[in-house]
């Protein structure tokens, strides 16, 4: 696929950064700065975003962010309680992830779009590990908007240092097998961040989800 006027740094190597028990690669400035700004500023007004729910020690909160979930007919996604029935691809998604299964190795039918407002936005520790998505999952996140930290940190092993990492206006990561087994990841709330951010994460439904 044409590459020309997509990518930012398309001739830069990706860095590859080595875990105990999982892999990331991180391509920054994947996408050039005008395709970024034309995406983010197209998605923020079109996507149908939703403000979904979730119950904790039997009281029901709004998560803490807006999202979609986009995908083939049949793959549809449960999480935290919160169950997702796909809406239909549109012709840029389909491009974008044509684009990003080519970096990533692998192919995608599902993709989860979230929408930090603000700072106050977040999202706490968690794997994608949920069934639906296989014992092997490769999760292809790619970030538009306000720079924001995506933080990790191992599963058992507590002497390992949390890792922080900066991703900004079009920066993308491949978060690699066994990774959601061993690590958890999170987008900590920001206090002095007033910008939007936008996030995301292509993935493959193994099966059917059963809700």
């Amino acid at each position: 696929m044409e590459q020309t006027g997509l990518f930012g740094n398309a001739e830069e190597a990706p860095e590859i950064i080595k875990l105990p028990d999982g892999e990331l690669i991180l391509h920054r400035g994947f996408l050039s700065k005008s395709k970024a700004d034309t995406l983010f500023s197209q998605w923020i007004n079109s996507i149908p975003w939703q403000q979904d729910y979730i119950t904790i020690a039997g009281n029901t909160l709004p998560i803490p962010r807006l999202q979609a979930w986009f995908g083939d007919n049949d793959s549809y996604y449960q999480y935290s309680g919160i169950a997702l029935a796909p809406t239909p691809w549109t012709p840029a998604l389909l491009t974008l992830k044509d684009i990003i299964q080519s970096a990533a190795g692998t192919t995608f039918n599902s993709l989860l779009i979230n929408l930090y407002r603000n700072g106050q936005d977040s999202v706490s520790w968690h794997a994608d590990d949920e069934i639906e998505l296989g014992e092997k999952p490769t999760i292809a996140s790619l970030s538009l908007g306000e720079t924001r930290t995506f933080q990790l940190r191992h599963v058992n092993n507590r002497n390992l240092n949390t890792l922080s990492l900066p991703l900004a206006h079009g920066d993308l990561v491949i978060m690699k097998p066994p990774l959601q087994e061993y690590w958890l990841h999170q987008i900590p709330k920001s206090p002095h961040t007033t910008a939007p951010r936008i996030n995301l994460t292509f993935r493959q439904i193994a099966r059917e989800s059963t809700n």
